[in-house]
């Protein structure tokens, strides 16, 4: 087995603008805009399709067909023993071309009980360009309140609702399912989720969406809104979510643990990284990595990686950063 670099896997003609910045991030052509989501490493598709979203890798097989045929070389006997043969782990690059809408993600209890699957939906985000985000609820507010903002499309209403923070390059942002977030305009950053895509849409004037028909999960909005939270957090429950600029082996809060990991290290010479299934993505600079299984691969800014289990440790040269995804310790 090798290391499996990806190429840009930008689903079409989504509902809000952007792209540009993963084009130059990946130093390949300008394309359209509504392309604003490169899905890395994905063994998951967009809800409702049937293919979109998934990874292909240089051969031309699926990730996900890959990983179902050898779940033992992709993923290693214990992450298997402890999660079965999911990768547990959805990568994003995502660019904010306008400020995204006002959403929640449902927690796996919820998704279990009402859409029948296996994950909800937590997600952190590793800031590349900075701006302003937007993260839980400034005060309690009433479930009947909320569903009338949400009937009446009142949008400065429901951004108003929640705490607002500048977050700057190398920041990191964890959101637990149920929590009401938005990402800012210009922002552009990596994002971890569960493997699924499951999104409650509060706001959709002025996207390019169907809110009364895509933004409740398909189970009306009475429900879909029992899946997100209406208690207010403090200040200090938003400082414990976004923490300033770090770097080594676990640089996201530590509630984001049970659900995916994030390594960032600046290399200026060698490094090592440890066996596992992991995506990888080179933040800048020039490097080469060197799996322990022999393979090699050349990996300037831009470059995606997948590395198998089976590839044993990873040599890193060169210099530049690059952040390491990987789905929970097992």
């Amino acid at each position: 087995m090798s290391l499996e670099p990806l190429d840009a896997n930008q689903p079409p003609e989504r509902f809000y603008r952007g792209g540009a910045k993963i084009d130059r991030f990946r130093g390949t052509a300008k394309g359209p805009d509504f392309r604003p989501e490169d899905w890395v490493g994905s063994t998951t598709k967009l809800a409702g399709e049937q293919r979109l979203g998934l990874s292909r890798l240089r051969d031309g097989r699926l990730l996900a067909d890959a990983v179902a045929a050898d779940p033992v070389m992709w993923l290693g006997t214990a992450h298997i023993a402890a999660y079965g043969t999911s990768t547990m782990l959805l990568v994003k690059l995502l660019d904010a071309g306008q400020r995204l809408p006002v959403h929640a993600h449902p927690d796996d209890a919820f998704s279990g009980a009402y859409l029948h699957r296996r994950f909800g939906k937590a997600e952190a985000w590793y800031i590349v360009d900075g701006g302003t985000v937007h993260l839980g609820l400034r005060h309690d507010v009433d479930r009947h309140s909320l569903a009338d903002l949400v009937a009446w499309q009142d949008t400065t209403a429901l951004v108003g609702l929640l705490h607002e923070r500048e977050v700057e390059p190398g920041d990191v942002v964890y959101v637990p399912p149920g929590e009401l977030h938005a990402v800012g305009r210009r922002v552009f950053l990596l994002e971890l989720q569960q493997p699924e895509d499951l999104s409650i849409l509060l706001e959709w004037h002025g996207f390019a969406l169907d809110g009364q028909r895509d933004g409740h999960l398909g189970i009306g909005f009475d429900l879909a809104l029992q899946a997100v939270t209406t208690k207010g957090r403090s200040t200090e429950d938003v400082d414990r979510w976004i923490l300033p600029a770090g770097e080594g082996d676990s640089i996201l809060p530590a509630e984001s643990e049970p659900f995916f990991r994030l390594e960032k290290r600046v290399v200026d010479g060698r490094i090592a990284i440890e066996p596992g299934f992991a995506v990888i993505v080179v933040e800048d600079g020039e490097l080469k990595l060197t799996a322990a299984s022999g393979s090699t691969l050349r990996a300037p800014r831009g470059t995606t990686v997948t590395a198998p289990h089976a590839d044993g440790a990873i040599t890193v040269s060169g210099a530049g950063t690059i952040l390491v995804c990987r789905p929970p310790r097992p």
